[in-house]
């Protein structure tokens, strides 16, 4: 038994409740007093009712909801309800629900009602009225600005949803419900939080009153299907030939930085990079949220850590990636590279952590390795110019660009190779470039990957080290062609 206590709001549990009406059906006629007039829902609005009608069906929407919202509270045991399964706590949610509605005399149609149960069974359960979009696999991004104003992103396009909340106070509980599943907190002394959902998405909130118009929250979807090399060439992100070529990247232990602005796909390309590790080396990861997708046996996933109430217990980015090297790593994939572990990063990539992977923002490959300085520079190391451009050098292989472009599509648009310096100028080369011809009549640009000429790369002697020179010279032909 679930009841809590007896309420007005919900009859006892062993009487059966009656079916609700049938859609369409005339309401029950009752000698309600004004205390207990039964709550109507009317038919919708014609379509060519005034905007207003159609708002005062939502608000008596919300009201209703509200009300049953409400009486469930008092009524289930909520302690209790969390030992259930998921699917056995929705079966005891609906059945109470539909008590109360019946108690209360809430005459909707099927649709209606159904709408209702699995709004509710959303609230308690799961995020509320995020979950249908959760549930979509073709939104990239849900960004939630206040209780009335939901946006995601589909195909590259930002779009208004339907979607609201409650009120701010919901959005705000269902924000503390997210961020503390990962152990952290939101709240008005740490109005900032980064963290994950359960399946991998990435998560930012932002609560007043830093964000003046109600909580903010952005999703960074986690797609459910792993996406390959393969994949990023069905969609247009890279040519075929572009693709070998990384393939040779991935298998050839080059140290690679994944650079692009927001958006851009950089954890996606790092995710398909990330394919090409053989499955008996030791990987491990490093994140503010976890949401990187590997798939080999010996991972170890570490994650960063805030600071508790009292300001103490902080692990920053680059504690993680100073302790993973006395972890025998044999790769080290930094899931962001932000701040001063961008030296500690470049040490492991030059003292034998070969194939090691990082992403930062960045909009070209010659500005990726001026943020490298000066995040190496504002981390507080008093090093010479001349010698950190050394170790970046000597550090890193291969830079890819990543971009997202006006037309919302994403594209790998750079493999840049580091060569070397000349004085404190860093020398490098491009291997492959995206170039854009135009755009179709629906708006959407066409472009070319094409070779720019270099087929004998600063890596070759790594490829052929792992035996795949000819593999590598057949792709650079054929990214000419």
């Amino acid at each position: 038994m679930f009841g809590k206590r007896s309420t007005e709001a919900a009859a006892p549990r062993a009487t059966p409740a009656p079916p609700p009406p049938a859609a369409g059906s005339a309401p029950p006629k009752a000698e309600a007093s004004p205390r207990t007039a039964p709550l109507m829902m009317t038919p919708g609005p014609k379509p060519q009712a005034a905007r207003v009608a159609a708002d005062n069906r939502s608000e008596d929407y919300y009201q209703i909801k509200t009300t049953i919202f409400s009486a469930l509270i008092d009524t289930i045991d909520l302690a209790q309800l969390a030992q259930l399964d998921p699917d056995s706590a929705r079966e005891e949610i609906r059945d109470i629900v539909n008590e109360i509605i019946s108690i209360k005399n809430v005459v909707m149609s099927i649709a209606e009602q159904e709408h209702l149960l699995q709004d509710i069974c959303n609230d308690v359960l799961g995020y509320g009225p995020l979950e249908p979009l959760l549930a979509r696999d073709d939104i990239a991004d849900i960004m939630v600005n206040g209780a009335n104003r939901v946006f995601i992103e589909v195909s590259g396009k930002v779009q208004l949803t339907n979607i609201r909340f409650r009120d701010n106070a919901q959005l705000m509980n269902i924000c503390q419900r997210i961020v503390s599943q990962v152990g952290r907190r939101v709240d008005e002394s740490s109005p900032i939080c980064d963290a994950r959902l359960l399946d991998g998405s990435r998560v930012n909130v932002i609560a007043p009153p830093l964000a003046l118009d109600g909580p903010t929250l952005t999703i960074r979807k986690f797609k459910k299907d792993k996406l390959t090399l393969d994949d990023l060439v069905k969609f247009g992100s890279i040519s075929p030939a572009g693709a070998r070529v990384l393939a040779v990247i991935g298998r050839c232990r080059c140290n690679v930085l994944i650079s692009g602005g927001t958006g851009s796909g950089k954890t996606t390309l790092l995710n398909c990079m990330t394919g090409y590790i053989d499955a008996d080396e030791r990987v491990i990861t490093c994140e503010d949220a976890a949401e990187l997708q590997l798939q080999q046996p010996h991972v170890v996933r570490l994650e960063t850590r805030p600071p508790n109430l009292e300001g103490q217990g902080m692990i920053s980015m680059r504690d993680l990636v100073r302790n993973c090297l006395r972890m025998r790593p044999e790769r080290i994939i930094v899931g962001e590279v932000r701040g001063p572990e961008a030296f500690d990063l470049l040490q492991a990539m030059n003292t034998g952590h070969d194939g090691s992977m990082g992403t930062l923002h960045a909009n070209s490959p010659r500005e990726a390795m001026s943020r490298l300085e000066s995040m190496i520079t504002m981390g507080g190391f008093q090093l010479p110019t001349k010698t950190i451009r050394e170790m970046i050098v000597g550090s890193i292989d291969v830079i890819l660009q990543a971009e997202r472009l006006r037309d919302g599509s994403r594209r790998i648009t750079k493999i840049t190779e580091v060569v070397g310096t000349e004085g404190e100028v860093v020398i490098t080369q491009d291997l492959m470039s995206y170039e854009i011809s135009g755009e179709d009549e629906t708006g959407r640009l066409k472009g070319k990957h094409s070779g720019t000429g270099i087929v004998r790369p600063n890596f070759w002697e790594r490829a052929r080290y792992f035996g795949m020179d000819r593999e590598l010279a057949e792709a650079l032909d054929a990214l000419q062609g």
